[in-house]
């Protein structure tokens, strides 16, 4: 049995300018620091045997602040990336829903539908996403894994643990910077224990 800990980067300076950032980077704020060190803190007592993280620097500088001083391996995987949104990275909401109206408003309200013109879609990071982690369940037979990633790919891996569909991709809980999900993966079963939980955090703003 594996018991794994995913959970999304801190808080970065695009998500406070709301600026769509995917493949591309920018750095953690303040904030998204100390709240990657209070998710360090609540895991203290937890054994971990491994910490994979997407290869974006925001990912690997939470999952750095998360182990501290710990003696545990990090490692990159480029499939735990965020969605690839093509012309939309860097640009703001407001700029985007000016030059994209209709895919922007399927991206948010209708997410089945959404259908970029150069990107991913929800399914297939879904896809990528669901295949690193059953390929990361594999490579350990026990133990407890911490896996940092991003939004759109908790959102959608966590829609496959619970079997529900993409057009509901958006429902509660809002994943938080450094929110922590616990799943349980047995015998190639993936059982939700908890979903965004925040109970570590002093502040918590949706960015």
């Amino acid at each position: 049995m594996v018991m794994l800990y995913l959970t999304r980067h801190g808080e970065t300076e695009w998500n406070v300018e709301k600026r769509m950032q995917g493949w591309q980077d920018s750095p953690l704020t303040e904030k998204g620091r100390q709240d990657a060190l209070r998710l360090g803190k609540r895991l203290e007592a937890v054994d971990l045997t491994a910490i994979y993280t997407s290869t974006s620097g925001r990912a690997l500088e939470t999952a750095q602040l998360i182990r501290g001083k710990r003696l545990v391996p990090i490692y990159t995987d480029e499939q735990l990336r965020e969605i690839h949104l093509g012309d939309w990275e860097g640009k703001t909401h407001e700029e985007i829903k000016e030059m994209d109206p209709v895919a922007f408003d399927h991206f948010w309200n209708y997410p089945h539908l959404y259908t970029p013109r150069r990107g991913e879609r929800f399914i297939d990071v879904q896809n990528r996403a669901f295949t690193a982690i059953e390929k990361i369940v594999e490579r350990h037979s026990e133990g407890n894994i911490l896996i940092v990633t991003h939004g759109v790919v908790l959102k959608a891996v966590i829609a496959r643990f619970k079997n529900t569909p993409l057009k509901e991709l958006w429902a509660p809980p809002y994943m938080y910077g450094t929110s922590v999900t616990i799943v349980k993966a047995d015998d190639g079963r993936f059982e939700l224990l908890l979903e965004g939980d925040v109970s570590h955090l002093e502040e918590v703003r949706e960015v």
